[in-house]
This record gives C-alpha cells, structure tokens and sequence, in this order.
C-alpha cells in the first residue's frame, strides 16, 4: 500500500514556492489516493492536472497499481488547516465547538491558534419593550473547534 508520507512528500515539493497549500490526504483501500489543495484566491483545474501528473510521474505503478483524484475541498466541506481560515477572513462561517455550540457570523481573523467570529444576534433590551441588535466577538482557538465551514449566501 502506498503511505500517506509518500504523498504529503511529493504535494509539498509539487507546491513549494507557490501560493497553494495541502488540505488533506487520503490513502484509501486499494490504493485509492485523494489530494486536497486549495489556493488563497481559487484553485484551477489546470493546478489539479498538473499536481496529478507530478505525483503520477513520481509513482511506479508496475510496483503498485493507485487510483489517484485531485481537487479542491468543497465549499461545504469543513475547514481542516490554517490557510483555509485565512482565505475565509472577512467572510460569514459556522463554527460549531466540541460541546455542540454552534457560532455563526463574519470571520474577523485567524491567527495561529485562535481565530475571531464576529456574531450578530437580536436579543431583548434590559429595560423597555423590544429587542436589540448586539455584536459580540467570539474568540475560539481551533482545538475547541469540532468543525468550522463557509456560509454560502444565498
């Protein structure tokens, strides 16, 4: 079986000195390998093709047969390394911690061990009749973090 260091090792010569970043590697049964990476600004199809050919020209497969796929994370899969959250500052993200809280609002900033949620609720006024809006910033490091994913506008 092909090992997952294997991969990482030859994704990361493939991208150095680039803008694009490793979100995650699979080595499944029978070799079925998949390649996650993502860019700051978007990722091509034409970056895609070319990280396959790397890794593919870097393999034997009289050694080893594989099954090799290469894309970008989906928009709705959750955020798995720093440079995710970066990409998604100044947009709306749902961050839902390892106790079940769920936070939802604009990601102000991410830094290397905490990021900023920045929610907006209706709540009821101390004194008078009526609600009002109150804006809170939530601070979450990423080990509190079960998953954090982009809010799609719709």
């Amino acid at each position: 079986m092909i090992k997952k260091q294997t991969i990482i090792n030859l994704v990361e010569e493939h991208l150095k000195g680039t803008d694009k970043f490793l979100v995650d590697v699979k080595v499944l049964a029978g070799n079925k390998i998949e390649v996650y990476v993502d860019c700051p600004t978007h990722i091509l199809i034409a970056d895609c093709v070319a990280l396959s050919r790397h890794i593919e020209g870097s393999l034997d497969r009289e050694k080893e047969d594989f099954e090799l796929q290469v894309s970008s994370p989906g928009a709705t899969e959750s955020f798995k390394v720093l440079p995710q959250y970066q990409k998604y500052v100044g947009t709306k993200v749902c961050a839902v911690t390892k106790d079940g809280t769920k936070h939802e609002g604009l990601l102000v900033s991410a830094g290397e061990n905490e990021f900023v949620i920045e929610e907006t609720r209706r709540e009821k006024k101390a004194l008078g009749k009526g609600n009002q809006t109150v804006v809170e910033n939530i601070t979450l490091t990423y080990n509190q973090i079960k998953e954090t994913k982009s809010v799609l506008p719709f």
